[in-house]
């Protein structure tokens, strides 16, 4: 399967009501241990993904090995991948252009953008953000390839939890050519089932204390459930507990 024919393939894995469930990974040995398990499609989390190489999340990963994990990740699995790629690593859109570029040459049909200010602070405005979500895609489509471009918004990340806000960046990531909707932190039914409602894209939801379950966010209208740094700390948990059985 060739990368445009994946990137098709990863887009109709969200269906609003059955969602996609993605069991996040961060290397090439958690791609395909995943992928083994039956994964239709493999994503990063950017959280677990520096936390694996000694770093802090927040693009603390060097660009070069972000680029290098996601190829050795594409070439390990014959999934469609997606990596979360924080803020794109640019506040120019042109050297996000660039950085969308060289991802979609090693592979990837998918990536998580988001809204937050990731060296700075707050959220960028609507329309700010808006015109880097157009920058994406403008790159995605001068390399051919139909990238799943996942518009997460922070806004309910200590940003004000304001629904109404949070349905204005959804129609407006929509209209500046977003796939999908993310939106982490977000976690009671009626905020969810408002959201999946007048967002015109998939809504994905990320696992956390106090989300419904998987079969509760599917009634509510989820198309995607990712669990970001769960798999990882819960790998490290297990590791942690054997190695201090064996060692002790």
């Amino acid at each position: 399967m060739n990368q445009v024919e994946k990137a098709k393939e990863f887009a109709a894995l969200h269906v609003k009501g059955r969602p996609v469930v993605l069991y996040n990974a961060w290397d090439a040995g958690s791609a395909k241990a995943i992928a083994d398990a039956g994964a239709k499609a493999v994503a990063t989390s950017s959280w677990a993904v520096a936390a694996a190489q000694g770093h802090k999340d927040g693009e603390d990963v060097p660009l070069a090995l972000v680029e290098q994990i996601a190829g050795r990740i594409v070439a390990a699995v014959d999934r469609p991948v997606s990596i979360d790629f924080e803020g794109g690593y640019s506040d120019d859109d042109a050297t996000l252009a660039s950085n969308i570029a060289r991802l979609l040459d090693l592979g990837i049909v998918g990536i998580n953008f988001e809204d937050r200010v990731v060296k700075g602070k707050g959220l960028y405005s609507v329309d700010r953000q808006a015109g880097r979500i157009a920058a994406v895609r403008k790159a995605a489509e001068r390399k051919g390839v139909p990238l799943f471009i996942n518009a997460r918004t922070d806004v309910f990340l200590g940003n004000g939890n304001d629904v109404g806000e949070t349905l204005q960046r959804g129609k407006a990531y929509a209209a500046a050519g977003a796939s999908g909707y993310f939106v982490p932190g977000v976690s009671t039914p009626d905020q969810i089932g408002r959201i999946t409602a007048d967002v015109p894209i998939p809504v994905n939801v990320m696992v956390m204390e106090g989300v419904p379950s998987n079969d509760e966010l599917a009634k509510l209208g989820v198309a995607r459930i990712s669990y970001g740094a769960i798999p990882y700390a819960q790998a490290m948990d297990s590791l942690r507990d054997k190695a201090g059985k064996m060692i002790s």
